[in-house]
């Protein structure tokens, strides 16, 4: 079993930072691709930021020069620092994670989400 769990979301004022962390647990042998997604109300989950093992990162252009995404490889960990936040980017924010098990094949993992609530 695998799980990913997140944390750091919460109600921020336009212009504030929040820090997300995703940690990942159970029977890994190894965590490649990592990332984090959005979903708005009455919206489709999109893509935020992606991070490879090796550190590629992407991002979404809404949030270009104002998140960053990085990891810890030796505990498993993920990290989406948020900065100059604005109203639009309120959501649940979920982890993502291709991990491969010690006992199985890759495979795509989803934590629970975070709400992040960006309002005056």
């Amino acid at each position: 079993q695998v799980q990913l769990v997140e944390s750091g979301g919460g109600l921020v004022q336009p212009g504030g930072s929040l820090r997300l962390s995703c940690v990942a647990s159970g029977s890994i042998f190894r965590v490649y691709d990592m990332g984090w997604y959005r979903q708005a109300p009455g919206k489709q989950r999109e893509l935020v930021a992606s991070i490879t093992s090796d550190d590629t990162t992407k991002y979404a252009d809404s949030v270009k020069g104002r998140f960053t995404i990085c990891r810890n490889n030796a505990e498993n960990t993920g990290y989406l620092q948020m900065n100059s936040l604005k109203p639009d980017a309120t959501a649940v924010y979920y982890c993502n994670a291709d991990v491969i098990r010690f006992s199985g094949p890759q495979d795509s993992y989803w934590g629970q989400g975070t709400q992040v609530t960006v309002s005056s």
